[in-house]
């Protein structure tokens, strides 16, 4: 058994040293391991230093050829640069790179002041002005002019086609202001300007460039900056003209180019969003201002009654563009021309409002000179009922006029404005109808013109305000006026046609009581009259032909029955004697041929029809 134990324990001794034996194997394989895996990474970090190495040397050659060759391959380079840097700043174990970081910032530099000379350049080369053709290209069909003057052939301003938008589509078209292809490259440019912290040279060279653009196209549209003192020297044609024109550009500046300039600015500056908002503010500034202060200089200017339709007609296209010059010039950069924008759409409204108010006195205290010899209708009375039927093309204008202000119910304030404008003719008419030294022909005048008024009301949308009551009214006054000229034309001349006494006998035939002498008196006196009459009548005018027949047959009908009386009872007693022709000159026919001629308006010397 002493044997088996020496053995038992010499086995475990030995056991126990190829154990340690082992464990001492293992440590020596697993240090040679470790050794190789940090072989590996340093030879793969070598390979990777020595690739930047490679790569720094490949964008150094792009870099000095320059970016007019090839710039996408240029902004490769420079972008390749970057990221060269950023490989050895990111680990500062790469002590080794120390070199090839400073030359990359070096070229880095030296790529940036390339691509802010290229950025320039190609800035300048494709900011030139467009052509007004190329921008009437862009509008709907509609609104493009015949010709090369904006608005041609257009009355100024309102009931142009766009009022009709409901019946085509309109569309509009933004103008290519920079080729697309180029603005992804402009993009990348501004991007690495930006990095390398040039933000304000890119600010600068962008405002400079496309700001130039923009004032230069507006120029060559015929924009023009005008104060009050030049727009109110300038003839009224001349400035109508120019307010169409204006009207004209204020839809392609804000719906064409502005519109086009902020989406350039949008793909130059994607991602940069302050920056883009800053830029497309100060391009667009000057030419905003630019064409508000021709705006102005009208609201501005002095008030007359030919002005309100185009201040109404500006109000009108500032309020359409109002929602798109707030979509457009939103940011914070904007403010200032979304502000400008809104004071002038009030000043126009504000205006346009006194405007409207002052004609109302206008029309009341109109003293002008300009005869009516004929009694026709008055040109004052034309042109304030041409005003009113023209308000109503512009009555949804109007009503939110007068909401701008908080006037309540903005239809009974219209209704209100053009009873008290009808009345102020009214009344003037009554003024100027007293002129006339022939009281019948004050009466006529009278007629004519409350007829006039009362017609054109009818046929206009002005009878929906001013309500049928107002209409039978006055078309009892023009009968009113009617029967006055007949008495005060007639009487007279109806008296010859009687004779007293001789009207009491009891035979209505008998002329008992009258001499000869005194019928060839009358029928003497009568005839003196109507020539007279018919002389002078002859040049008044009833312009209406309706009317004409009416007041001629009116008077027909009291005259001619007249006549044939005094004739059958008294002719009896001329034509016996000497020369009957001489007293009874007329036959009843010859008066009512000569009837038809009353009221056509013909001169002195004219022959007798």
């Amino acid at each position: 058994m002493g044997g088996y134990a020496v053995a038992m324990e010499t086995l475990t001794e030995r056991a126990a040293l190829m154990r340690d034996s082992m464990q001492k194997t293992q440590l020596k394989t697993h240090s040679i391991r470790r050794a190789h895996e940090n072989i590996d990474k340093t030879l793969k970090v070598a390979e990777a230093i020595l690739e930047q190495f490679d790569r720094s040397r490949e964008a150094e050659a792009k870099i000095l050829r320059g970016p007019h060759e090839d710039l996408e391959s240029y902004l490769e380079a420079v972008e390749q640069l970057r990221s060269i840097v950023q490989f050895f700043t990111g680990n500062k174990n790469f002590k080794s790179g120390i070199g090839v970081v400073n030359q990359a910032n070096a070229l880095l530099g030296k790529a940036i002041l390339k691509l802010e000379e290229e950025f320039r350049q190609l800035l300048s080369a494709y900011s030139k002005p467009i052509e007004p053709d190329r921008l009437f290209d862009c509008l709907p069909n509609s609104m493009r002019p015949s010709t090369g003057s904006p608005r041609e052939g257009e009355p100024t301003g309102k009931k142009s086609d766009n009022h009709n938008k409901s019946l085509e589509a309109v569309v509009y078209q933004l103008p290519t202001l920079i080729p697309p292809k180029l603005l992804p490259l402009l993009h990348e440019i501004a991007k690495q300007m930006i990095q390398a912290g040039h933000q304000q040279q890119v600010a600068i060279l962008y405002r400079e460039a496309r700001a130039s653009a923009v004032e230069q196209t507006l120029r060559k549209l015929g924009v023009e900056r005008l104060g009050k003192d030049e727009v109110q020297k300038m003839q009224w044609e001349v400035l109508e003209a120019k307010i169409g024109n204006w009207i004209h550009f204020m839809r392609i500046a804000i719906k064409l180019l502005f519109a086009g300039e902020k989406k350039v600015c949008d793909d130059v500056f994607k991602s940069y969003d302050n920056l883009r908002d800053q830029c497309f503010a100060e391009v667009t500034g000057t030419s905003v201002i630019t064409l508000l202060s021709f705006g102005d200089a009208i609201a501005k200017s002095k008030r007359s009654p030919e002005k309100l339709f185009v201040l109404l007609d500006m109000y009108e296209i500032m309020r359409e563009l109002q929602p798109e010059m707030d979509n457009i010039f939103e940011s914070k950069f904007g403010g200032e021309m979304r502000e400008a924008f809104t004071v002038l759409t009030k000043k126009l409204a504000k205006t346009a409002q006194d405007t409207f108010a002052d004609f109302e006195e206008a029309v009341e205290k109109d003293c002008t000179k300009t005869a009516v010899l004929d009694g026709t209708v008055h040109p004052l009375t034309s042109y304030v009922i041409n005003y009113v039927k023209f308000l109503f093309d512009y009555h949804s204008t109007l009503q939110q006029l007068f909401k701008e202000f908080g006037e309540g119910d903005s239809e009974q304030r219209l209704a209100s404005i053009t009873t008290k404008i009808m009345q102020a003719l009214q009344s003037n008419l009554e003024g100027k109808s007293k002129q006339y030294k022939d009281p019948a022909l004050t009466q006529l005048f009278l007629m004519n013109n409350i007829h006039y008024i009362v017609r054109s009301v009818r046929r206009s949308e002005a009878k929906d305000l001013l309500g049928d009551d107002w209409v039978q009214i006055h078309r009892r006054v023009v009968q009113q006026h009617a029967n006055q000229y007949k008495r005060i034309a007639w009487s007279k001349i109806l008296q010859c046609l009687t004779i007293q006494g001789a009207q009491s006998a009891v035979d209505s035939n008998s002329t008992a009581g009258v001499s000869r002498a005194m019928v060839k008196d009358r029928f003497k006196t009568f005839n003196t009259l109507f020539e007279e009459i018919h002389q002078r009548q002859s040049q008044w005018t009833v312009p209406d032909s309706e009317l004409r027949e009416s007041l001629r047959l009116a008077v027909a009908e009291v005259l001619l029955p007249a006549y044939r009386s005094f004739i059958r009872r008294f002719g009896p007693m001329i034509e016996g004697g000497k020369n009957p022709q001489k007293y009874i000159r007329y036959t009843p026919e010859d008066l009512e041929r000569m009837l038809a001629e009353f009221f056509e308006g013909k001169t002195w010397n004219e022959p007798k029809r």
